[in-house]
């Protein structure tokens, strides 16, 4: 399985970004889903996760001006961005739980980055 993320981009502070990451390959099943943020010189952190059943979780930072959401019939998970900061200028990268039944078991995959800017 794949995760293909795209929607970055650069945008002025207090503008909006959506950010898309679809699953492709061979998908028997995703659980949890989520995306990551990663600032030069910072860790990666956690931006917001989302359940199969649509249960989501944000860090104080982000609460209130974004929003995670996934499409489970497509296997595709979205990050809605408002209000946007110069702080929250990063590479975002989903993830999710995807079945491998080579390993019998669930395992991590990441997306490759998409870059987000947020400057005057």
């Amino acid at each position: 399985v794949q995760l293909q993320a795209s929607g970055g981009g650069s945008v002025q502070p207090g503008g909006s970004l959506r950010l898309s990451c679809q699953a492709s390959g061979f998908i028997i099943d995703i659980k949890d889903m989520g995306w990551y943020r990663q600032a030069p010189g910072k860790e990666r952190e956690l931006v917001a996760s989302i359940t199969v059943r649509g249960g989501t979780t944000y860090p104080d930072s982000v609460r209130g001006r974004f929003s995670i959401s996934r499409d489970n019939a497509q296997n595709t998970l979205y990050l809605q961005m408002n209000s946007l900061r110069p702080e929250d200028t990063a590479v975002y990268y989903c993830n999710a739980k995807v079945y491998d039944p080579s390993y019998s078991a669930y395992v991590i995959t990441w997306g490759q980055g998409t870059l987000v800017t947020v400057s005057s």
